[in-house]
């Protein structure tokens, strides 16, 4: 371990409550150190092969027909044999898997998973399916955090947290753009806003930015756009722009479903052979919509006059991402979200430009479109914002963005009745994403931090000592006695009362159940419900017979009922 044994008791102790404190701050830093080191690893790795065959990385309409037919199918292939010799149960990966291990795991991220996530996002990125990097960045930065919690058997309460902190730090490192990252952990992953969560998590993403920064410099991709002021009479058409955006948004999403649905029983192999397939035939005629958002972004900054081109290439980019996350491509979906919303505005920059012959508007109704369709789709109007103003470092965007964001979103959910696209793929595989009301207040709290020390324990050669010290110790006291049963090492002891109002002293000897350390009291809670009542003892699975302490049931009630101040 890195530290002595009472400091590793100490910082579990102090972790396990739901508090600011500088020992989660340090770990934070620590966590986003790890997860933007392996979104970094992830970035070159993807670079480093395109290279080998692409003049622009995510540019494939410069090299040969052959290629672009060839490569999303030998891309197939691979990810199908890794997938399969790895075993399909660990074939779950992207962002909504990880919003479902974050609310039902404490975001602890299977191996296996992640490295289906690591090799088959690497895979799909290089070959040109139309999916993002955040999505494989989002997995593995929150296994690099859970992997620190893990390693030093940290309360999951705090798992949690740096799970989170992992997400910030990889979206960082992905798109430049810290202040966004945390947004999007608050408002989408985690969704919750708690000061003792957003610190840690801006930490971490502060990180992500630093090591980015380094790497790769403090350009973004949407640098390239030009951002200028827009007068008050674009107000009114930007209203349409938003709405038209929210309806975009709704075929999008909804479509996403259906190809889900349609294909969910399908085999892994055949999906992305099919996958392949399209991707190569849309691909050969128009390559400029394959790979990620850099493309998008590419021609609506040097062909944003030629409307038929872009509208080409929006249509085939939307099929593209469509087919590839409907078919279960191991990529994400937010980049190319921003792709076809950059597209979207350029395209509705056109009746501005013509009216006013001002052909600098392109950049700006670019950026808006990538703010709305991002709103919209994933139902994070906020994080679109923030991501907005951080990528073009304007501050005169803001404005007409909160007026398209708030357009677009309202119309997606309050006419369309749209669902978020994570939150539809999580319905459709069955994955739990939403917890009972109790559970999400008890799962913020370690049972470390609600340890009962009253209790006495007895050997069991102290048996003849059982009378006397249950008729002398308190009320509040409990009596346990140690057993050689590993199944059941701890008894709970106490008067039969039904005996005792007979006469008889006969003594019940009630087998409690145990929970590791690192447990929240929503373990607790779950097997302490049923009955209402009893206790469960704590213990160290490395030292199993070592009783830490007890939790009873009046401690769960009294979280629940706030009559402690923990939370």
């Amino acid at each position: 371990m890195l530290l002595p044994a009472d400091w590793q008791a100490k910082l579990r102790l102090r972790l396990a409550f739901p508090l600011t404190s500088v020992q989660l701050c340090l770990l934070a830093i620590i966590a986003g150190f790890l997860a933007a080191f392996i979104i970094l690893l992830f970035r070159l790795t993807i670079i480093g092969i395109q290279s080998f065959f692409l003049e622009r990385t995510d540019d494939f309409s410069g090299i040969a027909e052959g290629y672009r037919w060839v490569l999303p199918f030998v891309a197939a292939f691979l990810i199908s044999v890794m997938a399969m010799l790895v075993g399909l149960s660990h074939y779950r990966v992207g962002i909504a898997y990880v919003i479902h291990r974050i609310k039902t795991r404490y975001g602890v991220m299977p191996f296996w998973n992640t490295f289906n996530q690591f090799f088959g996002g690497i895979i799909a990125l290089t070959s040109g399916f139309s999916v993002g990097r955040e999505g494989p960045s989002v997995h593995l930065g929150a296994f690099g955090a859970g992997l620190l919690g893990q390693y030093l058997r940290l309360p999951y309460n705090s798992i949690r947290i740096l799970a989170g902190c992992g997400i910030a730090a990889a979206i960082s490192a992905s798109f430049n753009t810290p202040l966004a990252a945390v947004i999007f952990v608050m408002e989408v992953v985690l969704r919750e806003y708690r000061i003792h969560v957003f610190v840690p998590v801006m930490l971490a993403s502060v990180v992500g930015a630093l090591l980015t920064r380094g790497v790769f410099g403090m350009g973004n991709d949407l640098a390239a756009l030009k951002i200028v002021s827009i007068s008050g009479w674009h107000l009114p058409y930007l209203v349409l722009c938003g709405i038209a955006i929210g309806a975009a948004a709704y075929v999008f999403n909804q479509s996403i479903w259906r190809i889900l649905k349609w294909f969910q029983k399908w085999h892994l192999a055949l999906k992305l052979l099919l996958a392949a397939a399209i991707t190569a035939a849309v691909g050969h005629l128009v390559p400029q919509a394959m790979g990620a958002e850099t493309g998008a972004i590419f021609y609506a900054v040097t062909a944003s006059t030629e409307f038929w081109l872009l509208l080409t290439i929006l249509l085939a980019k939307f099929l593209l991402t469509i087919v590839a996350v409907g078919l279960a491509v191991p990529g994400g979906v937010i980049g190319p979200v921003f792709g076809i919303g950059i597209l979207a505005g350029t395209l509705l920059a056109f009746l501005p430009v013509f009216v006013s012959g001002d052909a600098s508007l392109s950049g700006t109704y670019a950026t808006l479109g990538m703010a709305g369709f991002m709103a919209a789709t994933l139902h994070a109007p906020l994080a679109a914002l923030v991501a907005v103003m951080e990528l073009s470092y304007n501050p005169d965007i803001i404005v007409p963005a909160m007026l398209v964001i708030t357009c677009a979103y309202v119309t997606t959910v309050q006419l369309f009745k749209n669902k978020s696209i994570f939150v539809l793929q999580l319905e459709l595989q069955q994955l739990p994403y939403k917890l009972a009301p109790a559970d999400d207040v008890l799962q913020k709290v370690g049972v470390l931090a609600m340890l009962d020390k009253e209790y006495v324990v007895l050997s069991a050669s102290e048996e003849d000592k059982i009378e006397a010290i249950l008729t002398e110790k308190p009320a509040h006291q409990l009596l346990i006695q140690a057993t050689d049963n590993p199944e059941r090492p701890f008894l709970l002891i106490d008067y039969d009362l039904d005996a005792s109002m007979t006469g008889q002293s006969t003594l019940l000897h009630q087998p409690i159940q145990g929970l590791s350390h690192q447990a929240t009291m929503a373990e607790v809670h779950t097997l302490l419900d049923e009955q209402k009542g009893g206790v469960v003892y704590i213990f160290d699975p490395e030292q199993p017979k070592q009783l830490l302490g007890l939790i009873r049931w009046e401690q769960v009630r009294a979280l629940l009922t706030k009559q402690n101040n923990l939370i």
